[in-house]
């Protein structure tokens, strides 16, 4: 008999600190339904997120009769809360859908897991309380999380199996994918899940949350060696800290095989690892005054390695407007050479730039428009390089082989800063972005970055790790967490609250 599996996915970053995400953030990333679903599959560059086709390509490797019935899958890029109205009227669409799909042997749901509304603090736990509604309590249902999310107690009831990245920055994506349709493989021969859940007081900026170096990589690689045949999947999720809710804290997710006992034990234990290595979950960064010198000794000294230049705190991959200039402001003042800044997003200053032309010079105004209170205006001369669509594929990391838009895009020089300026939202996590104006990232003797993380992966054959200098100007995602008035999160709760004490749960 065909086993029939539903495909559905809602993928959001909430930082409450940001602009709501609007009906319009999602449909210019990514909005499908249907047969849409199953084309976007069959591509070879898809737009979906990665767990999608790599969960159906699974599934087609391991059985032979099955079929993926699609709902809807969408996403948008890191911001605030999502409009409650959309969300609602997204969610009634998913369940009609689901209830019109017939008899079910699955529900695969690729989520973020971070995500809030203007109006509460879980709707990934209502998502998955609404599939649980329309399917039952037999049928599996699984989710691939990112492990910046923030979990519930509502998700971890609802879904069968949770499960987290592994990788930070984010290149697991289809692994998890394909180890939730192993699982799903395994339920339907009979194997029962048995979860254990423990949230830790516990927040850190993302900059520490690196999985190759550090106290978060540590604990990470204890999980993995921590699998065996009656432990499923170890999922040790971070925490999106900006989200300001009451479900933040680091959490660990355990799921076994029929045994619930050796669940527990395990998660306990994974737990006070990271609750007594909590102290390392500290980062000093750069000064910007420092950070400007090194790339002024960058541009006139040759035999210096090459850096590359984090802007944390405006990282549009956890809700940063992608257009503060105290960074760009500082380099032009200081008269920085040979230094390749991206990505700018500034809709009104691309459209300024093209009525302008190819090759002409103009007075560029940054910040026309703003949409935060970091988003200060700049003004200075510019030349006009290069005109392009913002169409291009992912090169590296976690875009790889994904489709990207960043709509109209150009590349302009001011003084010894050569910027590119985008019309899309987006993180700059791949040299693509560079590299799709004809750009060598290896000849720039800086490089400029509004990312957090996910630009490590993308930017790895040229930059190695000491290479790479995070720096702190203000920001949405600032690194430093008492920039913030959290007024959501359960206190005390470290480290914002260094008196915050824990003790193990008495399982029942």
């Amino acid at each position: 008999m065909i086993k029939r599996v539903a495909i559905m996915g809602m993928h959001l970053e909430s930082n409450s600190f940001a602009p709501p995400s609007d009906e319009s953030a999602f449909r210019t990333l990514c909005y499908m339904s249907g047969t849409d679903i199953t084309r976007d599959i069959q591509q070879e560059n898809p737009r979906l997120p990665a767990e999608i086709p790599a969960f159906c390509k699974k599934m087609s490797n391991m059985f032979e009769d099955w079929e993926a019935v699609p709902i809807v899958v969408t996403a948008a890029e890191p911001g605030g809360p999502v409009d409650e109205i959309f969300f609602q009227r997204t969610k009634a669409e998913m369940e009609k859908r689901l209830q019109d799909a017939g008899e079910l042997d699955g529900v695969f749901c690729s989520l973020h897991g971070a995500m809030t509304s203007t109006d509460h603090d879980d709707p990934d736990g209502e998502l998955l309380a609404m599939v649980r509604k329309v399917v039952g309590t037999n049928v599996p249902v699984i989710a691939t999380l990112d492990l910046h999310a923030n979990i519930s107690e509502r998700m971890v009831d609802m879904a069968d199996v949770l499960i987290a990245y592994l990788t930070n920055p984010h290149v697991d994506q289809e692994e998890r994918a394909e180890e939730a349709a192993e699982l799903m493989g395994e339920m339907w021969d009979g194997m029962i899940p048995k979860t254990a859940f423990i949230r830790l007081p516990l927040v850190s900026p993302s900059v520490v949350l690196l999985t190759s170096h550090g106290p978060y990589a540590d604990l990470i690689q204890y999980g993995i060696e921590k699998k065996s045949d009656v432990i499923a999947n170890i999922s040790i999720v971070a925490g999106f800290v900006y989200s300001n809710t009451p479900m933040n804290g680091m959490a660990v997710i355990v799921t076994s095989r029929n045994d619930v006992s050796t669940a527990q034990a395990l998660c306990t234990d994974i737990a006070e690892r990271g609750w007594n290595d909590r102290f390392r979950f500290k980062k000093t960064l750069a000064r910007l005054d420092e950070a400007v010198a090194m790339m002024k000794a960058n541009g006139v000294d040759p035999s210096r390695p090459a850096q590359i230049f984090a802007d944390v705190a405006d990282n549009p991959g956890g809700g940063g407007r992608g257009n503060t200039t105290y960074l760009l402001r500082a380099i032009i003042e200081a008269g920085v050479r040979g230094c390749l800044f991206g990505i700018f997003n500034d809709p009104a200053l691309v459209r300024a730039a093209i009525a302008s032309g190819e090759g002409s010079t103009f007075r560029a105004a940054f910040n026309t428009e703003t949409e935060s209170q970091f988003s200060h205006a700049l003004r200075v001369g510019a030349k006009v390089i290069k005109l392009h669509d913002g169409e291009c594929v992912g090169r590296l990391g976690i875009w790889a082989g994904r489709r990207l838009s960043l709509g109209k895009s150009v590349l302009l020089q001011i003084g010894g800063v050569t910027l590119v300026v985008v019309s899309n939202r987006k993180q700059c996590a791949d040299p693509i972005l560079f590299e799709m104006f004809g750009l060598d990232v290896g000849e720039a003797r800086s490089v400029v970055v509004k990312s957090r993380g996910h630009f490590r992966a993308g930017f790895s054959p040229f930059f190695d790790y000491d290479q790479t200098i995070e720096v702190d100007v203000p920001g949405l995602t600032s690194p430093i967490l008492t920039n913030f008035d959290f007024d959501r999160l359960p206190r005390p709760i470290y480290a914002l609250d260094e008196e915050t004490a824990w003790s193990k749960p008495q399982w029942d």
